[in-house]
């Protein structure tokens, strides 16, 4: 998708979860014991007999809630194409982008045409100030050149918009790829220089140039990423919010012509600026006029290529899979291509495709039992804020304004997007991407300035995830999520609390996570924290870090437990909380056994099922070093290992694995 969408990236933490809800005793394995390892004893049958297919680099009720939602999708797709001039708006729009995504002939018989003249320009670069200037233009396209521009919510003023310099530009998933020293590492760098020289190749570069420029893109990537700030570093919102005067850009960058480089973009005017990482563009700006012109060329033609590979064709569709998909997350066949234009029609032009999404497959008494689950997690949220020993008095009184003040958006957006002015035809694919993408770019600039939309959304409506975004103090749940078996009008509270509760629970407590803490009630920047109590949270935080730290994946790679952080707290925060509105909903009513289970079994039954899932060796090793989020089982048994309730609804003994030790038990919210 569009590279201006990192941006809100910084102010939003999305989830990617795996959901699970109503309690089917089937997939259980009852041979083994619950204090042992409940995420098997919950899981353990679905997973032996359910292996992933061929396409996916992970299986589980996530990736196949996703694809149900691309199948309901596909339908509406295809019935908007089949009405053609005939359609709405709407469905013409839908209609012609995905008739145009399967002319796979004729995205054959074009090959590389379409993007023919974009190519051209960049062989006509000839001094650096030209190199600067088209990245300029690719960056307006909305690919991944050189470094990030975009809006932004601007940290310390957040009902204001503000234009955004940050880092980026690289072609591997994270900047450590470039300079860990394994073999596995070494390897996938040696695979992606090959990867970039066969792309060079089939835009008509000869085997020996193409492996030259590889080589000269590999140490201009290399450059970037030392520069950039690690995941890590990253994690703290002061490193990424530097608002200067727009002169200022000097200090760090020279003379490089940024008047130029905003006239190019289509930029509004504007006085003031987040340089996010100045130390990024001091190296960029450097690099920029010492590396020839010709590696620039060569790295401007590569961000090309890169970028819209996908949507070419199979050759170029082929070589990207093959590195992305086959190398680096082990899936062993590529996505149909329905399943792939079904993607792309979501992500660029995705409030069109909703609209159609939520009439046929939205019910609308979900949103009513939605607000009602909200409404209950957030009351037993505050209580547990007014009960904390270890927040005092000051901070609870800040604590319970920041979640009161918390919105809520459940289905889908109040206003859907205004796409005027945006062409989609059944002519080349490629081009309706392009297109897509510069209305999208050119969409997100002319916020630079203003006050922000509170009704806009950072996800489609089919979207099966959630987030938290604290700049906005809001949390948000699509339409997509919000289905069986996650979520279900009839089912009983212990399932429904212990699914999409718990994701609710998730979200609320990312306001207050390491992150989420640091933003108040309005969305602002700013300490809102005793000193006391900051360092309690702190200590408490530092206990979850070293829990997770010590989870070792596969060949003794471990999770990152300051990577992962966030998300740890969040699932903490989210059981516990989930769990106390659930026991309020259970008062004066019977413990009535199904399955034989209580329903504080089925709660926490549910809880573990919903993050059922099997992952490929190469994904796991990847989603370790780039994901937020930790392995399935760990975000099962790591939060119910420091429970009690869960202890006693399952008998757990001391010294039994489920069971932490008192001294090493983490407790925040």
């Amino acid at each position: 998708m569009l590279k201006t969408k990192l941006a809100a990236g910084l102010a939003a933490l999305f989830l990617c979860v795996a959901a699970f809800g109503d309690v089917d005793p089937s997939t259980m394995d009852l041979s083994v014991k619950p204090q042992d390892n409940f995420y098997l004893y919950a899981n353990g049958t679905w997973l032996k007999n359910n292996p992933i297919p061929p396409e996916f680099t992970w299986w589980g009720t996530a990736p196949i809630i996703r694809d149900r939602n691309t199948e309901n999708l596909r339908k509406l797709c295809e019935a908007a194409g089949a009405k053609g001039p005939a359609g709405t708006g709407v469905e013409k729009m839908v209609g012609d982008f995905y008739a145009s995504g399967m002319d796979e002939a004729a995205v054959n018989a074009a090959g590389f045409a379409p993007l023919q003249a974009e190519l051209d320009k960049i062989n006509a670069v000839a001094t650096p100030r030209d190199v600067f200037l088209e990245v300029a233009r690719l960056d307006a396209m909305g690919l991944d050149a050189g470094f990030n521009f975009g809006n932004g919510l601007d940290f310390r003023e957040s009902t204001m918009n503000i234009a955004q310099l940050y880092q980026g530009g690289l072609g591997l998933p994270d900047r450590d790829f470039y300079f860990k020293d394994d073999d596995k590492a070494k390897a996938i760098r040696e695979q992606y220089v090959e990867h970039v020289s066969k792309s060079l190749q089939l835009i008509g570069e000869e085997p020996a140039a193409a492996a030259k420029d590889s080589a000269a893109i590999m140490r201009l990537e290399t450059v970037l990423a030392g520069a950039s700030l690690t995941r890590e570093v990253l994690r703290n919102p002061n490193a990424s919010y530097h608002r200067i005067p727009v002169p200022d850009l000097a200090k760090w960058t020279g003379d490089l012509d940024w008047p130029a480089y905003f006239w190019s973009v289509g930029a509004p005017h504007f006085d003031q600026i987040n340089l996010a990482h100045p130390e990024f563009f001091k190296a960029f700006a450097a690099q920029l006029n010492t590396a020839p012109v010709s590696d620039w060329q060569a790295y401007l033609r590569w961000c090309l290529v890169r970028g819209f590979s996908p949507y070419l064709s199979d050759a170029f569709v082929n070589e990207d899979y093959h590195f992305n998909g086959q190398l680096l997350a082990g899936t062993k066949v590529i996505r149909p291509r329905w399943k792939r234009v079904v993607a792309e029609v979501d992500g660029d032009a995705g409030d069109q495709l909703g609209q159609l999404y939520v009439a046929q497959y939205f019910p609308p008494g979900a949103k009513a039992r939605m607000l009602e689950l909200v409404a209950n997690v957030k009351a037993a949220l505050k209580e547990d804020i007014s009960g904390l020993a270890w927040m005092d008095a000051p901070t609870k009184v800040k604590a319970i304004e920041k979640l009161d003040a918390m919105g809520v958006k459940i289905g889908y957006t109040d206003k859907w997007r205004d796409y005027t002015g945006l062409v989609i035809d059944r002519g080349p694919y490629v081009l309706n991407v392009l297109r897509a993408q510069q209305f999208e770019f050119r969409r997100d600039l002319s916020k630079i300035g203003k006050p922000i939309d509170r009704t806009e959304w950072g996800m489609t409506a089919p979207t099966f995830n959630a987030y938290n975004n604290w700049v906005r103090n809001e949390i948000v749940f699509p339409a997509g999520i919000l289905q069986p078996p996650v979520f279900g009008l009839g089912y009983d509270d212990a399932a429904n609390y212990g699914s999409i509760g718990a994701v609710i629970g998730h979200e609320m407590t990312h306001g207050f996570d390491d992150l989420g803490r640091q933003f108040d009630a309005h969305g602002n920047l700013a300490d809102w924290w005793s000193v006391d109590s900051a360092n309690n949270y702190q200590a408490r935080a530092a206990a979850i870090v070293k829990q997770f730290d010590a989870y070792t994946v596969l060949d003794g790679l471990h999770v990152n437990g300051i990577r992962t952080e966030g998300e740890n707290i969040a699932d903490l925060g989210g059981l516990k909380i989930a769990y106390a509105a659930f026991e309020k909903t259970m008062v004066g009513k019977p413990r009535t056994l199904i399955d034989g289970f209580t329903p504080e079994q089925r709660f926490f039954i549910s809880y573990a099922s919903y993050y059922r899932a099997l992952v490929r060796p190469e994904s796991r090793r990847l989603r370790t070093q780039v994901d937020p989020h930790s392995p399935e089982e760990f975000r099962t048994n790591g939060p119910l290992s420091n429970f009690p309730p869960f202890f006693d609804a399952f008998n757990v003994p001391e010294g039994a694995p489920m069971r932490r030790a008192i001294s090493d038990r983490v407790e925040i919210w």
